[in-house]
């Protein structure tokens, strides 16, 4: 039987398809593991499965140097990325975080789950993702708004309120946004407030939207606790990442009668067994930077957060930080995702056959993107909404987005993750197939 010729540019057989050379690695890290939660949900996908390409790579990726003088006289230099990885549903969305240890692949990885997020809640956006690597602790703020404003500069060819709107992300705040959306506008001569969301309320940002991904990581955590017959009140609570995410989530499962026995950031882990009291910890979070030295409580070893007796776990951190060397130590009944791509995929294996709940990022944590919408929409219509009336859009969008994706679960008997992928993978292929390929 003969062979299917061979491609002498690439080294491939005919109908494979190269990849470009930065898709190229033997570990290919955050990148990777979507990759695999990709294939996952390749054979769910029908007659779409023929576009799935399209999701195993970035439409466009910017990588940017950023010069900054420093105030000692010196010039330094960071590295930036932009990624756009999908926008057949709309306009690129995602953060920008600045951090030491940001990667080509960590950056990919983000702005392929922000396409699987914005197409499970089904808000008309497509997926994005931006960082800077640097430690920004070590900046003073005239370095840093420095660094933020040339950044903005150099991917200022592919953002805009129509094409790519950044967000707050690691590390990022309303100032961060409000340098960046300065700097668009004076470079393009008119105020564009929909440039960037997360902005400050007075520069045309949303109510609600500070608090918005924790309230959605509660909002869904609630309806699955329902569904598998877990009381919140009274049950036990523990949180990786005590800041706009973790330690919202924590005060509203709190304030439902949960108990919050450990938390950890990056100044430790600290626990408590008959609750940590946690305004207090908000508190003392927001005037010393950490949990560490919170005086209520007792400090334990890092690696022993993962042992601690819990009933929900909240993983509002980093990514990768449930892998296979942990998840078998996990107490937790549920997990709910408030970081982007904390868990693994070997992770998710030995969760599953331990029949612990996961809650994917993709819809744990969309509620953050959700009321960015919002403020992107109250921009374009210079009308305003009070922050009851978002926080009810938020509440419907993410149960309703819940709900659908539950059923699909239960309909394939397939984990809420690749359930969440079937959803977000078919309307994200399907606008594709509408739209065609152009020339």
């Amino acid at each position: 039987m003969s062979q299917a010729p061979s491609n002498p540019i690439t080294n491939l057989s005919a109908g494979e398809h190269p990849l470009p050379s930065y898709l190229q690695s033997d570990n290919l890290g955050p990148w990777g593991n979507y990759l695999q939660q990709v294939d996952r949900v390749i054979p769910h996908l029908g007659s779409l499965a023929r576009w799935a390409e399209t999701l195993k790579r970035p439409k466009r990726v910017l990588i940017v140097d950023v010069p900054i003088h420093m105030d000692d006289g010196t010039v330094a230099h960071f590295e930036g990325y932009r990624v756009q990885h999908n926008v057949s549903r709309g306009p690129g969305k995602g953060g920008v975080r600045f951090h030491q240890d940001v990667t080509l692949s960590e950056v990919m990885a983000l702005s392929a789950w922000m396409s699987v997020k914005n197409a499970a809640v089904n808000v008309p956006y497509g997926g994005a993702k931006g960082g800077i690597r640097v430690d920004p602790k070590k900046l003073s703020r005239g370095e840093l708004e420095r660094m933020t404003r040339r950044y903005t500069s150099e991917i200022g060819i592919i953002i805009g309120p129509n094409k790519d709107i950044p967000a707050p992300d690691v590390n990022t705040n309303e100032q961060i946004m409000a340098w960046m959306m300065d700097t668009y506008s004076m470079n393009t001569g008119s105020t564009a407030t929909g440039v960037v969301t997360g902005k400050p309320v007075d520069l045309g940002g949303s109510l609600g939207r500070r608090e918005a991904t924790g309230r959605g990581v509660y909002t869904v955590g609630a309806e699955a606790a329902r569904h598998i017959g877990l009381e919140i009140s009274g049950s036990r609570l523990a949180v990786q990442g005590f800041g706009n995410v973790g330690g919202v989530a924590g005060k509203l499962f709190a304030d439902a009668g949960a108990l919050v026995v450990a938390v950890q950031d990056h100044g430790g882990t600290i626990y408590r067994e008959a609750g940590l009291d946690v305004p207090a910890l908000l508190r003392h979070v927001a005037e010393h930077g950490s949990v560490g030295g919170f005086p209520q409580a007792e400090v334990l070893a890092n690696d022993s957060f993962w042992d601690v007796d819990c009933d929900i776990l909240i993983p509002a951190a980093l990514e990768q930080q449930i892998t296979a060397a942990n998840a078998h130590r996990i107490k937790a009944r549920m997990i709910i995702e408030g970081a982007n791509g904390p868990t693994t995929p070997a992770a998710d294996d030995i969760l599953r056959d331990r029949n612990v709940l996961v809650l994917p990022d993709v819809i744990a944590n969309a509620g953050g993107v959700t009321v960015s919408y919002f403020e992107w929409v109250q921009d374009f219509s210079s009308f305003f909404w009070d922050e009851e009336e978002i926080n009810a859009r938020l509440v419907k969008i993410m149960k309703d987005a819940f709900a659908g994706v539950w059923n699909v679960a239960q309909e394939q008997k397939v984990s809420l993750r690749t359930a969440t992928f079937i959803v977000a993978c078919k309307r994200i292929l399907h606008t594709r197939e509408l739209r065609g390929l152009y020339p």
